[in-house]
């Protein structure tokens, strides 16, 4: 199973379409959802999206997405709860 890159910063770019935090596009997102997409689909769309982001949104997402492969909760998420406690 290929983890969605969503790392929780959902804001769009106006100019470009692309979501600030993991670099899709609506249309990516919708496909992401879809039961019917394939591993070999998602891989690729991770790689594409890696080349849209600038250097500190790239350095931001390879950080939070690899926390949330590993421990299951994007960074943000993560710092939000614990300003909860």
């Amino acid at each position: 199973m290929i983890i969605s890159p969503c790392i929780s910063i959902c804001k769009v770019d106006p100019k470009t379409g692309y979501c600030y935090g993991c670099g899709r596009d609506i249309s990516e997102k919708k496909i992401w959802k879809d039961q019917k997409t394939n591993d070999e689909w998602k891989k690729q769309n991770i790689l594409d999206i890696q080349k849209r982001l600038s250097n500190f949104q790239l350095k931001n997402f390879k950080e939070s997405y690899e926390y949330k492969i590993k421990n299951g909760i994007s960074l943000l998420k993560k710092k939000k709860i614990e300003q909860k406690i």
